[in-house]
């Protein structure tokens, strides 16, 4: 696998993650039992916790390009059936 090749597939991995951990751990307004001023959202987080996430995010997604990378180059059935 070529160094782009590979960098390509860790980006869109770590995206697909982000957006899969975001959700963890969020809690609004009225769930953290605070009250909201007139005109914010009450559906938005009280603590998004975008660093804590950024990390964990990282790491999932390096295990997860670990197993695609291995999967292409020992010629894993699984992993490379969708490859011509």
């Amino acid at each position: 696998m070529k160094i782009g090749t590979a960098i390509a597939i860790y980006f869109v991995v770590w995206w697909i993650v982000l957006f899969a951990i975001l959700p963890w751990g969020v809690k609004n307004a009225h769930e953290a039992g605070e009250t909201t001023l007139e005109g914010n959202e009450p559906g938005a987080p009280v603590s998004h916790q975008m660093g804590k996430k950024a990390l964990i995010t990282t790491l999932v997604s390096a295990i997860v390009f670990a197993v695609i990378y291995f999967g292409i180059r020992y010629g894993w059935p699984w992993v490379t059936a969708a490859t011509p």
